[in-house]
């Protein structure tokens, strides 16, 4: 939700706000908007996939300020899409610029783009912190709204909908909410009130909503409605840029009722039929009654645990299934699927030339719609995409095959873990006995991989598979140098490739109750170091040569490596089985991984050599001829968390 140039508005009219040192109070949090504060101000790299373990840290670091100053955080975040549908067109349009902004940054432009695992990264963080979380069954405005408003404290968001929402415990903009300059008396921030709005603008706070929906919010749009009324001409002179909400806040300045304004904004826009006018006056009053507040549901879910009451339409969703909707163990892509049979894709930092890196897992959403929906084949997904830079709204049919037929939705959190970990290894086409020597942490990632081996087009180059597999044995966090080339677009795709695939298996994981242990995302995967890693091996440099802790790091690759190994030289029924047919000749690499396991007894000579040269902890990335590479420090991460 938003209401169209009024973030800008008010921050040309600091008169609104009020200097404060927040501190011992309750803050109701717009999770979606957190997300975006700390990923981007702080600078992390979005052009490599994702740079999780700093992510993490900062996700850490606030919530540790917030403690110091005993604030107690209620983080709330979107769930499905609303099911009415009055938001589709707004929905539509922010996908179309979702798609293009990826596509520029990959182009080299300046764009915001998070990265595709950034809010798995949030949830499992905050889970682990136990900080208080909820999933909304929907959009997160209005639930946060009434939570702040029936416990009185304020709500930390950049949505300008909070602007309007009448709040008695006000808004603390998270632009302004400087929580790493703390000091003994509180956070320092700014504090916006509805009051103080309607104050320096002279208007009744009952208006507001009225102002909302006349200046157009995701509900209404008067120009696409196509009347246009021009509130400019009441602004005062030398308005500006803004002298279209400023004529209308001037304009609204005699009205007491919102309803009389609405009506009254009828005669300034041309001659309208009588249909016209009860569409416009509907739309109108549809956009006004969104700031109207419910009795908080998520009152009684944070302090008893007690789980909102679905609106009719809900019906259908499972007790156990709203109950791991609203802790934040299913994503909110299940609602769509059940309720809209629709569901929005995300789109990473890509050339928009190349086919969409969605493509790949889409088999694994099948199996996911196939279990939400049950075996109704009348039932089709909308699967929200991209072609080239256009949305692309593909029928996919849900897929049920295998074991997973002996599965249904109402009773799927009671099913056998034997019989969901078939379910899991089918789709992912691996037998079980490929992961037996695999760290339980690991097993799902390296699953993965062998299923991104067999699917991903163009198939993947040996060097990206080494550069997967060593980032995920060092869970390396800090680089001391950074690629100063061009992004190779081509890496970029084949790791976004991958990254979707994780994300996707980790939501079907979730749905059938975690067979395999749902693993460490800032641990897993580091874009820059990725990228770094692959330029590093196109020297053909011996892979473990990058590892530290020679002998320990080394065994955990050589393990990971012949998992691998065994996935490609014995496919499992499943990749046989209703797929898509063989997309490459699996002998070449398969070849080759095989030529890098054969590990003579020189190899562990040098272990032993390089286990001494390592102390503390800490190896030497060489370069191999690439002179726009510095030498990168790389440090392996395997301390306690708290």
């Amino acid at each position: 939700m938003g209401v169209q140039g009024l973030s800008s508005f008010v921050q040309e009219n600091r008169l609104i706000y009020r200097d404060i040192r927040f501190r011992n109070n309750k803050l109701v949090i717009d999770g979606n908007n957190l997300i975006y504060l700390l990923y981007f101000r702080s600078g992390l790299d979005q052009r490599h996939g994702g740079e999780y373990g700093a992510f993490e840290d900062l996700i850490e670091k606030f919530i540790k300020f917030l403690s110091n100053c005993r604030v107690e955080p209620y983080v709330v975040l979107d769930g499905g899409s609303d099911p009415t549908n009055k938001k589709l067109e707004t929905l539509k349009k922010r996908v179309e610029d979702r798609i293009q902004k990826a596509h520029n940054m990959a182009m080299g432009q300046q764009e915001k783009v998070l990265p595709p695992l950034d809010k798995l990264v949030f949830i499992q963080t905050l889970a682990r912190l136990k900080v208080p979380m909820a999933r909304c069954f929907g959009e997160a405005d209005k639930h946060i709204a009434s939570l702040a408003s029936e416990w009185g404290c304020p709500v930390l968001s950049d949505d300008s909908d909070f602007y309007i929402f009448d709040l008695p415990g006000g808004l603390l903009p998270i632009a302004h909410f400087q929580w790493e300059a703390k000091g003994q008396d509180g956070i320092p921030c700014k504090h916006y009130t509805t009051s103080s709005f309607c104050d320096v603008f002279n208007i009744q706070r009952q208006i507001l909503p009225a102002f909302a929906a006349l200046a157009g919010n995701d509900c209404v749009n008067l120009r696409e409605m196509g009347v246009y009324p021009s509130w400019a001409k009441f602004a005062p002179a030398g308005s500006g840029k803004t002298a279209r909400l400023q004529g209308l806040l001037r304009w609204l300045r005699g009205f007491q009722r919102p309803q009389d304004a609405l009506k009254a904004a009828l005669g300034l826009m041309g001659k309208l039929s009588s249909n016209k006018e009860v569409e416009v006056l509907q739309g109108l009053t549809l956009g006004m009654n969104e700031y109207q507040l419910p009795p908080s549901d998520l009152r009684c879910f944070f302090t008893k645990g007690t789980v909102p009451v679905l609106p009719e339409e809900m019906d259908l969703v499972p007790d156990w299934v709203r109950l791991a909707l609203i802790q934040g163990r299913l994503s909110g892509g299940v609602l769509n699927v059940l309720l809209l049979k629709r569901m929005k894709l995300s789109f990473a930092v890509d050339d928009s030339s190349k086919p969409s890196a969605n493509l790949t897992s889409r088999p694994i959403r099948q199996v996911t719609y196939g279990l939400l929906l049950g075996d109704k084949s009348r039932f089709l997904v909308e699967e929200w995409d991209r072609v080239d830079l256009k949305l692309d709204i593909v029928t996919v049919q849900p897929v049920l095959r295998g074991a997973a037929l002996q599965l249904k939705l109402e009773t799927l959190d009671k099913a056998d873990r034997p019989l969901v970990l078939r379910v899991l290894l089918e789709t992912l086409a691996v037998k079980q006995e490929v992961l037996d020597g695999v760290p339980a942490h690991l097993r799902l990632p390296v699953a993965v991989t062998c299923y991104w081996l067999q699917k991903a087009r163009p198939p993947p180059d040996l060097r990206l598979l080494q550069a997967l597999l060593l980032g995920m044995v060092t869970g390396t966090r800090a680089l001391q140098a950074v690629n100063t080339r061009r992004m190779d677009l081509d890496v970029v795709h084949s790791f976004n490739q991958w990254q979707i695939c994780i994300s996707d298996s980790i939501h079907l994981n979730q749905l059938i109750g975690c067979p395999l242990p749902e693993p460490h995302i800032a641990r897993l995967y580091q874009g820059t170091l990725a990228h770094q890693l692959f330029h590093r091996l196109e020297s053909e440099v011996n892979p473990e040569l990058l590892l530290s802790d020679a002998l320990q790091d080394r065994t955990l690759y050589r393990t990971l490596l012949a998992a691998v190994l065994q996935s490609q030289t014995t496919p499992s029924s499943g990749a046989r089985r209703g797929g898509a047919p063989p997309q490459q000749p699996l002998h070449d690499l398969t070849a080759k991984l095989k030529q890098v396991s054969l590990l003579d007894e020189d190899d562990d000579e040098e272990d032993e050599e390089e286990e001494e040269a390592a102390a503390g902890g800490k190896s030497m990335v060489k370069t191999y001829g690439d002179p726009s590479w510095e030498t990168v420090s790389v440090k392996t991460r395997f301390r306690t968390k708290p």
